[in-house]
């Protein structure tokens, strides 16, 4: 079968396709996010002070970020599923980024700027930095299983979106272990703990997505 065939006949299957890994991508976040889980209870567990930091402000709107992450990124793994990707991917980011400018101010203008550079710094930095992506290595390798029951235009990029959703349940778990909970450290340290989750995401995704 010639390759525009095979595109075209993809595309008329799209719907199908579509709602196949609509159902296959909440399977595999939940089980990727049970190992996980398990994991962390064994590894990490959850901060002493959890009843406390969970009326704060910045606790709170730590949370809301990576669940916003968590969100957005399997919209994103869904919509590059398809051999067809409509619109911009990019731009289902958008509210995220919109967000995180959103927090960093709002604590620019909370914090006296003397303690700026130790709220960055934090205290479990390196920490995050290595929990994160511990804790999205099964949700990443259940996501990629799920992403080969589509056909990704872009086998690379869905496999980077994978990771991003992999390392947003990562980031979702390790936010109740997390001591720091301000918006410069989550924007800083969260983000860098991401980004190897989504690079070894698409180079994944580049030889087990293609088709």
């Amino acid at each position: 079968m010639k390759t525009e065939n095979l595109v075209a006949a993809l595309v008329a299957d799209n719907g199908s396709g579509r709602r196949w890994t609509g159902r296959m991508l909440p399977a595999a976040l939940a089980l990727g996010g049970a190992v996980s889980l398990c994991l962390f209870i064994v590894d990490l567990g959850v901060r002493d002070d959890i009843a406390q930091a969970v009326v704060t402000w910045r606790f709170d709107l730590k949370v809301v970020l990576v669940l916003l992450a968590l969100a957005l990124a399997f919209g994103l793994c869904r919509a590059l599923s398809v051999p067809v990707i409509a619109g911009s991917a990019i731009r289902r980011l958008l509210p995220l980024g919109a967000l995180f400018v959103f927090a960093v101010t709002i604590e620019l203008i909370a914090t006296p700027s003397a303690l700026w550079a130790s709220r960055l710094v934090g205290s479990n930095s390196l920490i995050c930095l290595t929990s994160i992506p511990m804790l999205a290595l099964a949700p990443l390798a259940a996501i990629l299983l799920a992403l080969r029951s589509g056909a990704p235009a872009s086998p690379a990029l869905a496999g980077a979106a994978a990771g991003l959703l992999a390392a947003a349940a990562g980031a979702a778990l390790y936010a109740f272990h997390c001591f720091d909970d301000s918006p410069l450290f989550v924007a800083t340290w969260y983000v860098l703990a991401t980004i190897p989750v989504v690079a070894v995401g698409a180079l994944a995704g580049r030889r087990l997505l293609r088709w």
